[in-house]
């Protein structure tokens, strides 16, 4: 009976937790809290930005303005027309310039640095690559006005080396750290067993990266080329100091071409350039708000897309 009386307490002063116990258990609460409230701010924050983006722009948000605005083949403030179209279209020129350029080589530098780079070789570049995603937009713009735009002048005969070409090469350069380093960190996370296992069976190291350790790595793959996207869609200073800046639309698609290798305008650039020089609450003003929220909604678009591809790899 006093052994069964022993156990009994034993067992009572175990469930009892420690003084040290009770105060980790306050922490992990308040940590937790902690994490739902900077969720729950960033929310709300978003949230905040999409309203005043809508309050300013309600005015071209009317159907006659609606339509003029998503119709329009024209951005000509000095004459009260205000269509996105060109703006649109020098966006999207340099976004998927970029795109061509940045993924294929970001992909195959973070397979080199994950899988074949020797470890001194490894040392050097990684961090290199880490510092170079830190370079700020108006330096990448330099390089780009005195480096690549005279070369592309040069190269192709061109009466000015500011062009789409110039901000997708610049952009590309700019999104490709981030997409190098999340891919290498995605791939050098995929359990060593795979790798293993694949090696047992005959498969060689190239065969082993190929059809192995990179589908495996996809979804972090996905989410590094998703957020190498959204910063080349996103960039203001670059593409403002060597897209040129002329609001064009292709001629076809004969004149895709052309159209590449000439000037163009984008959402953000416009947003930077005329802001301080629109009257407040004039119909500029107003369809330069227009234009901010019609980014904002293309880059909801893009990470909502990115997060439904990224949850269905996972399942």
């Amino acid at each position: 009976m006093s052994d069964q009386r022993n156990d009994f307490a034993d067992a009572v002063l175990l469930s009892v937790p420690s003084k040290r116990q009770r105060i980790e258990n306050i922490k992990d609460v308040w940590i937790l809290r902690y994490i739902y409230l900077n969720g729950a701010i960033a929310i709300v924050a978003v949230f905040l930005i999409f309203l005043f983006l809508v309050k300013d722009a309600l005015p071209m948000l009317k159907p006659t303005a609606l339509g003029q605005f998503l119709t329009g083949k024209a951005w000509q403030p000095e004459f009260n027309v205000y269509g996105i179209l060109p703006l649109l279209a020098g966006s999207i020129a340099v976004t998927l310039g970029s795109i061509v350029i940045a993924v294929p080589i970001g992909i195959a530098c973070a397979v080199y640095i994950a899988e074949f780079a020797p470890n001194s070789i490894k040392g050097i570049l990684k961090p290199t690559i880490e510092v170079l995603a830190g370079i700020p937009s108006v330096v990448i713009g330099f390089l780009g006005l005195t480096v690549a735009a005279p070369f592309i002048q040069q190269v192709f005969n061109l009466p000015t080396g500011l062009t789409a070409m110039t901000g997708s090469i610049m952009l590309a350069f700019m999104a490709m750290p981030t997409i190098i380093s999340i891919s290498e960190d995605a791939i050098v996370a995929v359990p060593g067993s795979y790798r293993e296992a694949s090696l047992a069976m005959g498969a060689t190291h190239w065969e082993t990266v190929r059809r192995i350790l990179v589908p495996a790595a996809k979804s972090g793959i996905i989410a590094a080329v998703m957020l190498g996207i959204g910063r080349a869609i996103g960039e203001t200073m670059t593409v403002l100091m060597v897209a040129g800046n002329a609001s064009n639309l292709p001629e076809g698609v004969s004149g895709m071409l052309k159209y590449f290798l000439g000037p163009v305008r984008t959402m953000t650039a416009t947003i930077a350039m005329e802001t301080g020089d629109a009257p407040q609450y004039s119909m500029h003003y107003h369809a330069l708000f227009a234009v901010g929220l019609s980014l904002f909604a293309i880059t909801f678009m893009i990470n909502l897309v990115a997060d439904i591809v990224l949850r269905k790899e996972r399942h």
